[in-house]
């Protein structure tokens, strides 16, 4: 990853470690040469920026254009909020007391020079993936983490990963003790029982799952 992209990614305000972000940069150089990517749960764009430069990395080496799709309503997930563990006060607009990321997504996007790997589609998750019809080379899920929200981003979108193609889960704990459960319990777990997916490989909470059975858009059992 070039040094002033990774710099840029490494200052973006987020929770992706950089092991965690390299081995998702990895990952999308290996898989954005057969398709699109798509983010679920973008907040700032720090993780967009380790997919982004690799969007940008493939085109230049294939001459396609390769992108990065991300979905996100950035009004912030349930543990964003005032009052929880990872509130952060000034991504909050005072004219509405909202939580508003998306013009801090922007900036990093558009200072990073990603904007035309890098594609935002604002909306609720559940929404988007209502209407999805196109095949996903890499689907990466980050999303909001209660139960609900988890449950929600896997049923909506697993089934559009490829035959081939990575499910990569961010925040998978098998241990309680370590963080909260719901990727483990709602997406990881899921994914594996359907028969659908490999585990392939593990970094820090990032879970890469290959799908190994069956083709885009066939449903999960």
């Amino acid at each position: 990853m070039p040094a002033e992209l990774l710099a840029q990614a490494q200052a973006a305000k987020g929770f992706m470690p950089e092991d965690e972000g390299a081995a998702l940069h990895r990952l999308g150089l290996a898989r954005l040469p057969h398709g699109p990517a798509l983010e679920v749960g973008t907040y700032c764009g720090k993780s967009a920026l380790y997919l982004g430069a690799a969007a940008q990395a493939v085109s230049a080496a294939t001459g396609r254009d390769a992108v990065v799709f991300t979905v996100d309503h950035h009004r912030g997930s349930e543990e964003n909020q005032a009052g929880w563990e990872h509130h952060d006060p000034s991504v909050v607009d005072p004219e509405i007391g909202l939580m508003d990321t998306l013009g801090v997504f922007r900036k990093n996007i558009a200072r990073a020079g990603l904007e035309d790997h890098v594609i935002a589609i604002v909306g609720q998750s559940q929404t988007v993936a209502a209407h999805w019809r196109a095949p996903l080379s890499l689907l990466f899920i980050d999303g909001g983490h209660g139960e609900q929200p988890a449950r929600d981003d896997f049923q909506g979108w697993a089934h559009w990963v490829e035959a081939g193609g990575c499910l990569a889960i961010h925040d998978v704990f098998e241990d309680p003790a370590e963080g909260g459960r719901p990727p483990y319990e709602q997406i990881y777990l899921p994914a594996l029982a359907s028969g659908a997916f490999t585990e392939v490989e593990a970094v820090g909470s990032l879970r890469v799952l290959q799908r190994t059975s069956g083709a885009a858009g066939d449903p999960l059992a």
